[in-house]
């Protein structure tokens, strides 16, 4: 009952419009990856999904903001079953070791029925632009080559919720579920990452 309440509340303040060039009940593991702007960004996709895809599909997202206070600690791990991730001391480079625990705890959590959130820039864009794919979205396909990677390009975000506000700015926003990205035989990590990003910017191209 919360996780409705909380998701048909998040599309009337972000006045959400879905567009779906997916099969948008599709029985299939999927990993989301999507352009990050706004603390809302997670909470938008997972609003927009079928509600019955919601309950099976979590966010992946930082312990350190996530994990503080009470409200959040509730909404991350009650509501939103999020895969919080330690993402260590901020502008501290993340170790070789901590990096493959992170793959390692987000490829098992999906285990056999469940699909993924997650934002391969690693940190929020303060000007709507998409900057590049950290390297984690690569090694979590290595790692899950059995599930669809699904493209989602979130438009206004960043001007409904900016980074270092508080309250959301109620105006319209769009949410683009694109078509999976085909896998390619042999493909290395940077030919990898540019690929997916085209993927969002070729979304980002249609609004």
């Amino acid at each position: 009952m919360i996780a409705s309440l909380l998701a048909a509340t998040c599309r009337l303040v972000a006045g959400t419009m879905a567009y779906w060039r997916c099969e948008p009940h599709a029985n299939t593991q999927r990993i989301y990856f999507g352009n990050h702007s706004s603390h809302l960004d997670f909470v938008v996709i997972w609003a927009a999904l079928p509600p019955e895809l919601r309950h099976k599909t979590w966010p992946v997202a930082g312990r350190d903001y996530w994990d503080r206070g009470v409200i959040r600690r509730y909404l991350a791990t009650s509501v939103f079953k999020a895969v919080l991730i330690d993402r260590g001391a901020p502008g501290a480079a993340r170790t070789r070791e901590s990096a493959e625990a992170a793959i390692s705890q987000m490829a098992t959590a999906m285990g056999t029925e469940g699909s993924l959130i997650v934002f391969p820039e690693g940190t929020r864009s303060t000007n709507g632009e998409i900057g590049p794919f950290k390297s984690g979205l690569f090694y979590l396909s290595q790692a899950r080559p059995d599930v669809e990677l699904i493209p989602v390009y979130l438009q206004n975000l960043n001007r409904i919720l900016p980074k270092g506000e508080l309250l959301p700015v109620p105006m319209l926003s769009r949410v683009i579920f694109g078509p999976p990205l085909t896998p390619v035989t042999g493909e290395d990590k940077d030919a990898f990452l540019a690929r997916a990003r085209q993927a969002l910017l070729a979304l980002k191209a249609t609004t």
